[in-house]
C-alpha cells in the first residue's frame, strides 16, 4: 500500500505542475530542481517534456554521468536540446541505437562512460555524425574481434580531423593476448591529449597498449601538436630489452614535444614488472628538456631514486600536479628544500611510497598552496604531519588511507582550517568512535565542509560514530563503512531518517556497506520508500541485506530507477564506472 501511494503522488505532483505556465516553470521552479528530478519530470507528460526540453536547450553543457537514463528517458531529456557542444553520459543502459538522440554536427566533446551495451560502431558513428568533435573519452567492453575495432576506429579518426583529445577504455574478456595496436592507425595532427589505458575484468588482461616502448613514443611523435601525453600498460611477462622503453626513448620524448601534461605507468597487475631501462640519468635529461610540464605522473619506475625524482620537481618551475606511485626507492630527500625552487604545486599525489614520511608533508605543506594531497599507503605518516595539514586554507581533498593516524590526529584535523570535502581515513586502524567525534565537533572548517568520507576497514567504527556523522556530517553525501562490522541496524536508520531531524542535511548519494556483518536481514526495509532519497549508489555485498534473494533487490530497484546496486565489494562509484552488479 504504502509502494502503491508513492507511485501515485509522483504523477499527482506533474499533474500539480502541468497546470502553472511553461515560463513560471522554466523561469522559477526548474532552476530550484536537482537535474534527476527535472529529469524525472520530463517523462511525466508531452506538455511537461515540452517545458524541460525548453529550460534545457539554452545549456551548451550537460553532464549526466550521476545515473543511467534509458533511451526514453534520454530522448526526453536531451532530444531538443541542440545547442549542446560538451556531453556527458552514463550509458549503461544505452545501445548502439540510442546514438542517434545526441551524436550531430554540434557536438565538440563527448564522454561516454559505462558503454557495457554498444558495440565498436558506436567509434564509426561518431566519426560520420560528430565533424567538429575536439575531445572524446570512451568505456567500451569487447563485442567483437579486434579487427571490428581497427575498422571503426580508422572511420571515426577520419572523421574527427578536429580531435584533440582522445581517451579510449576497453575491458578485454576473451582469452589471450590482446592484439590493437592503436598506432598503426591515422592519428589526425590536431591531436594534442592521448589516453589510452589497459582495464582488468575478472582477472583478465585488456591492452589498449600491449607494451610502451621506444619504438611507441617514435611513433607518437607525428602527432606535432601533442602537449598531454597519457600511456599506461599492464605487460603479462617481462618485455625484451630492446622492445621496452628506456632512458633512451624517455630523452627523445622530452625533446620532441612541449608537453605540459605527462603521465607514463606500467602496472604489476600481471607480474611484477618495472620500466627496468630508465635510471636517474634518463629523468636528468627528461627533466631539462620538459621545463613546461604543468602535471606529471609516474609509475613503475624501480631504478629512479631521489635524485631523478629532485630533478623533475627542482626543473619543472610550472610544475602544479605531481603524482607518484610505487616509487620504492623515493624518500624525503627528494622534496628537501622544496621551497627554494618557484614551482608551487597544488596537487601531490604519493601512493604506496613506503618511504615517505612527516618531513615529507612539511616540506610540501610550507608553500600553503594545496588543494590535494593523496597519501594512500604511506604507512609512515602519523599525527605529528597533521598539523601542519591543519594549517592550510586551501586543502579540500586528504587521502590518509593506511596511515599511522590516531584520534588524536583527527581531533588536531577537527579544529583546523582546511576547507576538506574528500576525507580518506580507509585502514587508519587506530582511529575509533571517539576520532570522528572531535572531527566533526571540533569547531574547524571540516566539520562544515566534509562531503564524502571514507572509514573502511576499520575496526574501531561503531554506531557512535554513525551517529554523529548521521546528526553532525550535514554535508555528507559520500559515506564508505564497508567491513565495520560492529555497526548494526541502528546506524543504517539513523542514515536514512537523517533528513528528518536536520532539514539542513544533504541528501545521501552513495553509501558502502559491503560486509557490514552487524546489519541484519530485516534492515532492508530502510532502503525502501521513502528511506534514502536521492541515493544513486549502494554496496551491500555480502551482508545479509541480500540474502533474501534478488527479488527483494529487484523491487528495490523496480521502486528507484537511478540506483545503481553492487554486490560485487567495488569502490564506491565502481572505480572504473561500470564493473558493478546492476539490478534488474
Amino acid at each position: 500500500m504504502e509502494r502503491q501511494k508513492e507511485q501515485k503522488q509522483g504523477p499527482q505532483m506533474g499533474i500539480g505542475l502541468e497546470t502553472l505556465p511553461s515560463c513560471v516553470l522554466i523561469s522559477a521552479i526548474f532552476p530550484k530542481l536537482e537535474l534527476e528530478t527535472l529529469c524525472s519530470l520530463a517523462c511525466v507528460s508531452r506538455a511537461m517534456n515540452s517545458s524541460v526540453s525548453q529550460a534545457l536547450s539554452s545549456l551548451s553543457s550537460l553532464n549526466l554521468s550521476a545515473f543511467s537514463a534509458n533511451a526514453q528517458i534520454l530522448s526526453s531529456i536531451v532530444g531538443g536540446c541542440r545547442g549542446l557542444n560538451s556531453l556527458t553520459l552514463n550509458c549503461l543502459r544505452l545501445d548502439d541505437s540510442s546514438l542517434a538522440i545526441f551524436l550531430g554536427a554540434h557536438i565538440q566533446e563527448l564522454n561516454l562512460l559505462c558503454c557495457s551495451l554498444m558495440s565498436y560502431q558506436v567509434l564509426a558513428s561518431i566519426g560520420e555524425a560528430c565533424p567538429n568533435l575536439r575531445v572524446l573519452v570512451l568505456e567500451l567492453v569487447d563485442q567483437e574481434s579486434p579487427e571490428a575495432f581497427k575498422i571503426n576506429l580508422d572511420r571515426m579518426l577520419n572523421g574527427c580531423l578536429c580531435l584533440e583529445s582522445l581517451s579510449i577504455k576497453i575491458r578485454w574478456r576473451g582469452v589471450g593476448a590482446n592484439p590493437f595496436q592503436p598506432f598503426r592507425f591515422f592519428l589526425p595532427k590536431t591531436l594534442k591529449s592521448i589516453k589510452l589505458q589497459p582495464v582488468l575484468e575478472e582477472d583478465r588482461l585488456s591492452l589498449v597498449l600491449d607494451v610502451i616502448s621506444d619504438q611507441l613514443i617514435v611513433a607518437i611523435g607525428i602527432c606535432d601538436n601533442l602537449v598531454e601525453l597519457d600511456l599506461e600498460d599492464r605487460p603479462i611477462q617481462e618485455p625484451l630489452p630492446n622492445h621496452d622503453l628506456t632512458s633512451v626513448g624517455l630523452m627523445s620524448l622530452a625533446s620532441n614535444f612541449r608537453l605540459k601534461g605527462l603521465s607514463l605507468g606500467r602496472s604489476r597487475q600481471n607480474c611484477q614488472v618495472s620500466f627496468k631501462g630508465v635510471d636517474d640519468m634518463g629523468m636528468f635529461v627528461f627533466s631539462k628538456y620538459c621545463t613546461t610540464l604543468e602535471s606529471v605522473r609516474l609509475f613503475g619506475f624501480s631504478r629512479v631514486s631521489d635524485a631523478g625524482y629532485a630533478s623533475v620537481l627542482q626543473s619543472c618551475q610550472n610544475l602544479k600536479k605531481f603524482e607518484v606511485r610505487n616509487a620504492f626507492l623515493m624518500s624525503d630527500l627528494a622534496f628537501v628544500d622544496l621551497t627554494r625552487f618557484s614551482c608551487s604545486l597544488v596537487e601531490v599525489k604519493l601512493l604506496s611510497c613506503c618511504l615517505i614520511t612527516c618531513e615529507t608533508v612539511n616540506q610540501l605543506t610550507s608553500s600553503g598552496v594545496l588543494d590535494v594531497l593523496d597519501l594512500y599507503g604511506c604507512r609512515s605518516i602519523a599525527d605529528s604531519c597533521l598539523i601542519s595539514i591543519a594549517s592550510l586554507h586551501s586543502l579540500t581533498m586528504l587521502n590518509l588511507s593506511g596511515a599511522d593516524i590516531s584520534d588524536y590526529g583527527l581531533s588536531v584535523l577537527g579544529t583546523g582550517n582546511p576547507p576538506i570535502t574528500h576525507l580518506c581515513l580507509r585502514n587508519c586502524k587506530a582511529v575509533t568512535d571517539e576520532g570522528v567525534l572531535l572531527l566533526f565537533l571540533g569547531g574547524g572548517t571540516i566539520g562544515k565542509t566534509l562531503s564524502s568520507l571514507d572509514l573502511g576497514h576499520i575496526p574501531g567504527i561503531s554506531d557512535k560514530a554513525v551517529l554523529t556523522i548521521a546528526v553532525a556530517g550535514t554535508e555528507i553525501t559520500e559515506l564508505c563503512l564497508s567491513y565495520c562490522s560492529s555497526m548494526t541496524n541502528s546506524s543504517l536508520e539513523a542514515l536514512a531518517t537523517r533528513k528528518q531531524y536536520r532539514d539542513d542535511c544533504k541528501l545521501l548519494r552513495r553509501l558502502d556497506i559491503f560486509n557490514c556483518k552487524g546489519l541484519s536481514a530485516d534492515s532492508i526495509r530502510l532502503l525502501k520508500r521513502p528511506f534514502f532519497p536521492g541515493l544513486h549508489w549502494l554496496g551491500i555485498g555480502n551482508t545479509r541485506l541480500n540474502s533474501k534473494g534478488c527479488p527483494a533487490l529487484s523491487e528495490i530497484g523496480y521502486e528507484r530507477p537511478w540506483l545503481t546496486i553492487c554486490l560485487d565489494g567495488c569502490e564506491m562509484g565502481c572505480h572504473d564506472g561500470w564493473q558493478f552488479h546492476r539490478v534488474p
